[in-house]
């Protein structure tokens, strides 16, 4: 009998796998797909030699993620690429706001009237960043907090609604920069603790910066893998499980699926019932003849652009997909364009540019006219350097990945109480009704993003759980 069975080799589950296999325990993995990675691949979507990330591609959680920075994933080909500015977030005028590793240069962005108390917002926690982002990484707390001071000091900055928090700004450079970041996470902007989401983003690139990996994202989830071959894992792809029969026996089934189908494999019946879905996404992934024609030189030099012409029009934006139902007209959109630091990802010359839009969970129309057309505000004449397109709309976006119910991303609704207490109010997250099976996915705390927290802080629990046992 093994000691572990994961199923669902994204980045939790791998994280998962791994952190039990690091403690002894006999660890089979098993994976619907043919490969492992699940929102950290990369394929050919359009052309030959065009390698496309179909989910994440920036990565300043996974950069930070004190789980992967504990492995060590470099031995097995993870290298990280960083480029001159973090983020940039153009505006129709042709200037930008920019996040960079550097506080001043980020905070001279904003304009003089708002430097000062942008500085004032991070500088405290910067020498704090690694024990903070540990401490709540691991919330609901899986150990004794290492800075319970900083932690509230965070807490009091971050529960409040991003609204709040951008008050401290006159001019909108900072307030649309940090209303894109909130946005990440598909919360609407005046949403309880979404001051948090947008301090972590920020803290995360001052730290350590928004990296691409070399070759795309699959690299992360190759290195995972390797790794855990090596401590003597089984990987199974091809293997699609529809109940718990399905699996070898095991003292315990780890989950990285969707709570709703944790649910029906496990035979958990009604017991995620009340669990949301947010919003879905609309994603093009394009070939392009040279790099993005971008008006603001900032833009020009960070694999990730966010784009939205000011906060109001963001906000519009997340209310249209969140609560109105309905396509924004002036959709906000995350973009990102390795080509900037990765020569591997394109034929010379080329490169591979990916942007995606918030819409209701599965939406069926098509939002490649609005979303070009919000592109080329920034960015004239984009579309003549457009060589293919690969879209996916909701249903594609979980044809690919089950975990995004309806095209959600974030495996579930990052508003209300359930941006932190997820996947049901409970100290135990990772825990179900069952005694032998645990869930590991984005659905669980920290939440959405690659990171492998979440993964990291149910092997937790389940090792707990087998020490226990005669």
């Amino acid at each position: 009998m093994l000691d572990v069975v994961v199923v669902g080799a994204g980045p939790n589950g791998l994280t998962a796998a791994v952190e039990l296999a690091r403690r002894g325990f006999s660890v089979a993995l098993f994976e619907a797909r043919d490969t492992v990675g699940g929102g950290a691949r990369t394929e050919e979507l359009t052309l030959p030699g065009f390698r496309h990330d179909p989910c994440s591609a920036a990565h300043p959680l996974a950069v930070n993620s004190p789980a992967f920075r504990a492995l060590p994933l470099e031995r097995y080909g993870l290298r990280w690429l960083h480029s001159e500015l973090a983020m940039a977030h153009p505006f129709p005028d042709g200037s930008a706001a920019v996040l960079s590793r550097s506080v001043s240069e980020t905070a001279a962005s904003f304009g003089p009237r708002d430097a000062g108390a942008y500085r004032r917002l991070v500088e405290p926690f910067l020498p704090r960043w690694d024990t903070l982002v540990r401490d709540f990484m691991s919330l609901p707390l899986t150990a004794l907090p290492r800075d319970p001071v900083t932690l509230a000091r965070f807490g009091l900055a971050g529960l409040p609604p991003s609204t709040w928090l951008t008050r401290r700004f006159r001019d909108e450079p900072a307030k649309t920069l940090f209303a894109g970041l909130v946005a990440h996470v598909m919360a609407p902007l005046g949403g309880f603790a979404t001051s948090a989401v947008g301090l972590v983003f920020a803290l995360a690139a001052h730290a350590r910066g928004w990296p691409v990996a070399r070759g795309g994202s699959q690299a992360l989830s190759d290195a995972l893998a390797g790794y855990l071959t090596d401590l003597g894992g089984a990987i199974h792809t091809d293997y699609e499980v529809k109940r718990l029969d399905d699996l070898p026996p095991a003292r315990a089934y780890v989950f990285d699926t969707s709570p709703t189908a944790l649910a029906r494999i496990a035979g958990l019946g009604r017991f995620y019932e009340r669990y949301k879905y947010g919003p879905g996404v609309f994603k093009i992934d394009y070939a392009l003849d040279g790099p993005v024609p971008w008006t603001a030189p900032e833009a020009r030099a960070a694999t990730t652009v966010q784009i939205g012409a000011d906060s109001a029009e963001i906000g519009a934006a997340l209310r249209a997909a969140s609560r109105e139902g309905r396509p924004p007209t002036r959709p906000f959109m995350i973009t990102v364009q390795p080509g900037v630091v990765d020569p591997t990802r394109a034929p010379a010359g080329k490169q591979v540019f990916w942007a995606y839009a918030h819409v209701p969970n599965g939406w069926t129309g098509d939002l490649t006219e609005v979303m070009e057309r919000q592109l080329e505000r920034f960015a004239p004449d984009f579309r003549d350097r457009v060589l293919a397109r690969a879209v996916a709309g909701p249903a594609e976006i979980a044809a690919r990945n089950a975990n995004y119910v309806g095209g959600d991303i974030g495996s579930g609704a990052a508003s209300g109480l359930q941006l932190l207490l997820r996947p049901r109010l409970s100290l135990s997250p990772y825990s179900t009704p069952h005694p032998a099976v645990f869930i590991c996915s984005s659905a669980t705390p920290p939440g959405p993003g690659v990171h492998g927290m979440s993964g990291h802080n149910a092997a937790k629990a389940v090792w707990r759980r087998l020490r226990q046992e005669p």
